[in-house]
């Protein structure tokens, strides 16, 4: 199918053409409904492992919080807490609509023909969507800051302070998702009918919105990139800097190869789709508003890109379950932090040191 050929709208969705069930040909989802990538347990197998990878990585945060005396190890586990509050609540609230779906092929426009679930879902989609790549910008900025101008600042982000941040991240992408519903861009069901999302027809409202949504993203994970690559820079120098004063390396060193991590996940996991929205976005501006429906090409590869999204809240929480220095040196006993500063001071003669020791 050519990216910019027509295809025919059918049953009512053909009477309404500006709702949100025309966007796509519900008569070719239904013939392959059951193929690999719409197979129904793909959503449903998702959706249990990320629900419980993240009920289990939340345990492991709400364990690891009461024994932190650091404020900014504090401040950083609240942001990762937020992250993983994000996403165990964005599966769950998706999943609740998608998997019985697949199981109950109810009638979307009988059973939500003002479009409301609808509009309920994508917007679910966009904010849970966004609010992680804020989130990692977020905390990527919080170590830049607390690495890299460890004393511009009397004290590390407070508790209370810290979780401000993240309810400003959530009210920001909470805003970004309510735009289709104040009148910029729509929510409209994708194929294979079990899921709802921004459109990605050549309208004006709509490509501006596709535009703001995928741009946002991409300058997220552009900035995480930019901040943590100065931080690990700055941490190596400092690391093998044997004249610098004594720092919790330790503590450090294991915030950002989370970071790192999360990092990483998200630009495998998000930026084909952002990159994929923007593409289809400018590339169907010549039509002019006369495309009407998706092309199935189109169709198709959105949910090979949203499936590859699911996969960064599955992997989330598994990056601090696994990138812990309780799990680290049991793997790498090497990386037991040493015992004292005069590590850092090899250069001592045996008699200062016996002398330092003692005292």
């Amino acid at each position: 199918v050519r990216p910019g050929a027509m295809e025919p709208l059918n049953g009512s969705a053909a009477a309404q053409p500006d709702s949100c069930f025309g966007v796509f040909n519900a008569s070719h989802s239904r013939g392959s409904a059951h193929s690999s990538i719409a197979s129904p347990w793909f959503s449903t197998a998702f959706g249990l492992i990320g629900l419980c990878s993240n009920l289990f990585a939340l345990c492991v945060l709400l364990s690891s919080s009461r024994k932190l005396s650091s404020q900014a190890r504090s401040s950083f586990l609240i942001f990762l807490c937020g992250l993983v509050v994000t996403d165990f609540i964005g599966l769950l609230v998706t999943a609740s609509v998608i998997i019985p779906y697949h199981f109950i092929k109810f009638a979307w426009a009988k059973v939500d023909p003002g479009c409301h679930l609808c509009n309920f879902l994508g917007f679910s989609m966009i904010f849970f969507g966004q609010c992680p790549l804020l989130l990692g910008a977020t905390m990527a900025g919080e170590r830049f800051f607390g690495i890299n101008h460890p004393f511009s600042r009397s004290t590390s982000v407070s508790r209370r302070r810290a979780w401000s941040i993240v309810g400003l991240v959530w009210g920001f992408s909470c805003l970004l998702g309510l735009l289709p519903v104040m009148g910029l861009g729509r929510y409209t069901l994708q194929y294979p009918g079990s899921w709802c999302f921004l459109t990605l027809l050549p309208n004006t409202g709509d490509v501006i919105f596709c535009l703001l949504f995928a741009l946002l993203g991409i300058f997220s994970v552009l900035l995480s990139f930019i901040f943590n690559t100065v931080s690990v820079v700055t941490l190596c120098r400092v690391y093998h800097d044997r004249e610098s004063v004594q720092r919790r390396r330790d503590s450090e060193v294991e915030m950002m190869v989370q970071l790192v991590g999360i990092m990483i996940i998200a630009t495998i996991c998000w930026m084909p789709l952002l990159i994929f929205i923007v593409q289809t976005a400018l590339q169907q501006l010549p039509a002019s508003g006369q495309l009407r429906v998706l092309p199935t090409e189109t169709q198709k590869m959105l949910l090979i890109y949203i499936r590859m999204v699911t996969w960064n809240q599955i992997l989330d929480p598994w990056v601090y379950i696994l990138f812990r220095r309780a799990v680290l040196q049991r793997i790498y006993p090497s990386l037991r932090p040493r015992p004292s500063i005069l590590s850092l001071y090899p250069a001592f003669k045996p008699s200062l040191r016996h002398k330092l020791t003692a005292d």
